[in-house]
């Protein structure tokens, strides 16, 4: 068994400098968050047609004429958005310092049921059950972006409020 004594040590040092209880957020939500897809089509229909999170616009991307910047809506206010950048040989990302691990989506449990059994009928891979896991499954999207759908209400974690 791992020794968590060094993470314990590490975690209490760092809520002591830097929590910030009662504090108040200047930030009103996720507006959009941005990434890169290889194909819009693949991309709309991965996250439309599998998941479950409807396509709400599509614009010109402003800094570079011919490329798509699409908006998908993944609740409470927040959206998904993808760009593409035709014409420019982008090479597939890596887990690296500055990248994304992973996003997690607050669904409910009949939400994430239904996407567990769309993945199944169409034999796409998943992680979750294996791991013990109840209430949350984790899919890479057609570009390997991995998306945890969890059906935890929003500030929650392991059943645990979250300081708000």
């Amino acid at each position: 068994m791992a020794d968590i004594r060094p993470f314990v040590a590490r975690r209490e040092h760092l809520l002591a400098t830097y929590y910030a209880s009662g504090r108040v957020t200047a930030g009103r939500g996720v507006h959009h968050l941005a990434m890169v897809c290889s194909d819009v089509e693949q991309t709309i229909r991965f996250y439309q047609d599998l998941l479950g999170f409807p396509l709400v616009e599509i614009i010109e991307n402003r800094d570079y004429p011919g490329s798509t910047h699409l908006f998908l809506d993944i609740g409470h206010g927040n959206l998904l958005a993808f760009f593409d950048f035709p014409g420019l040989a982008l090479e597939e990302a890596v887990e690296a310092h500055g990248s994304v691990q992973h996003l997690a989506i607050s669904v409910d449990q009949a939400h994430l049921d239904a996407v567990r059994r769309r993945l199944d009928d169409i034999g796409t891979p998943y992680l979750g059950p294996d791991r013990g896991l109840t209430d949350s499954i984790y899919v890479k999207d057609p570009d390997g972006i991995q998306i945890e759908l969890l059906a935890q209400p929003l500030r929650r974690m392991e059943g645990a409020e979250l300081d708000s």
